[in-house]
């Protein structure tokens, strides 16, 4: 005799129910969800990857051209007559070309292939020089002979040095700032557009949501700044540029960490603006505010980066901070307290930040058609 059983009501076995038991995530399994969502999605994209490739090789190729230049020097050449060559020799920044007389020398410097000719004489020095039209600055600087001179406070860097230090800083973070920024923006409204943002919101909770995005984003914009500072320190290494890397480690180490803050701000500003519109079309008006304050401190940081007054206010000010204090740090005007400072007011007012962005991200997100005003966004 056999017994014949239905599925469900075997001997010992459980109710559907109690085998199909599914729980929601909590709020950090949640966060982390959006976030690796975020990320896979940006790696997947060919832009970004060629952006990012680009941007690298900016950075590689500006290392390798400053180690070229550093490496070989632009030096003047001058056609030197006899017992001037001993004094030419001795000279830097200048390359010797051998004339049997002195009519060799002019007709040399009248054709153009060097700038002046260097012969000797009866002066104190032992030399004159032979220009064509005009005196040749290059040449007399390097022979003119100087004393040994002490500064008492000596210009930590050069001008044109803290030019270019203080363009990378700012161009990097306008760059990374404006690049995820903007896809923060376009990732909230295809969400709203497209009502998916419906689905998402009612497996996990909003500020989930918004947390996921900024931190997936800034996982990512920090990832490439690492990536950057890797590149950039390799190869000044592999340069010989080993003196202006020990200047330039403390400013880059001060940069990352301010740059982590400043784009969380940044990312949850881009967020909440961007979720008071539901058409792509007016993502650029109602984020434009946000675009500006990562523009500002580029452009400030360009014409005002040997104002040192500018310079201060700027390392204060959140927005600015994370390109303003790295270039006093590399200058060595800021006094040891003063990062430690500013970060803390970088900190409080990405505090704050988030929080109202995240009250305009909630109660603007299920709002559709029109778009939403600040008013209405705060007052929900």
């Amino acid at each position: 005799m056999s017994t014949e059983t239905t599925p469900g009501t075997q001997t010992g076995s459980q109710p559907d129910s109690a085998m199909a038991t599914h729980t929601a995530p909590n709020f950090w399994a949640s966060v982390w969800l959006v976030a690796t969502r975020e990320i896979v999605s940006r790696l997947r994209s060919k832009a970004f990857l060629i952006s990012t490739g680009i941007l690298l090789l900016i950075a590689v190729g500006s290392v390798v051209a400053g180690g070229l230049m550093s490496a070989n020097p632009s030096t003047t050449q001058v056609a030197v007559v006899g017992s001037a060559g001993a004094v030419v020799g001795e000279s830097p920044g200048l390359t010797m070309v051998s004339a049997d007389n002195v009519a060799a020398a002019e007709e040399l410097v009248r054709d153009g292939t060097v700038e002046a000719a260097v012969i000797p004489s009866d002066s104190l020095l032992g030399v004159s020089v032979i220009a064509l039209d005009s005196p040749p600055s290059s040449v007399m600087n390097a022979l003119s002979v100087a004393p040994t001179v002490e500064l008492l406070e000596p210009a930590e860097q050069g001008g044109f040095l803290v030019y270019i230090v203080a363009l990378g800083f700012g161009l990097v973070f306008f760059m990374s700032a404006l690049t995820f920024g903007s896809t923060i923006a376009q990732s909230v409204v295809e969400e709203k557009q497209t009502r998916v943002v419906e689905i998402l919101m009612s497996a996990i909770p909003v500020r989930a949501l918004l947390a996921g995005k900024v931190v997936g984003n800034s996982i990512m914009a920090l990832g490439q700044i690492v990536a950057i500072t890797l590149l950039v320190g390799i190869g000044m290494a592999v340069t010989g540029q080993r003196v202006l890397l020990a200047d330039l480690g403390p400013a880059i180490g001060w940069f990352a960490v301010f740059f982590a803050f400043g784009f969380v701000m940044i990312a949850a500003l881009f967020a909440a603006t961007a979720s008071m519109v539901s058409r792509q079309e007016d993502v650029g008006s109602t984020t434009a505010p946000v675009t500006y304050l990562v523009m500002i401190p580029y452009f400030l940081v360009i014409f005002f980066n040997d104002n040192p007054v500018v310079m201060a206010i700027m390392s204060y000010v959140p927005f600015s901070a994370p390109v303003g204090m790295p270039v006093r740090i590399f200058l060595g005007s800021a006094e040891w307290w003063e990062p430690v400072l500013a970060l803390g007011i970088l900190a409080v007012t990405t505090a704050e930040v988030i929080v109202v962005g995240s009250r305009i991200y909630r109660n603007s997100l299920l709002r559709m058609g029109g778009r939403v005003t600040i008013k209405q966004a705060l007052r929900g």
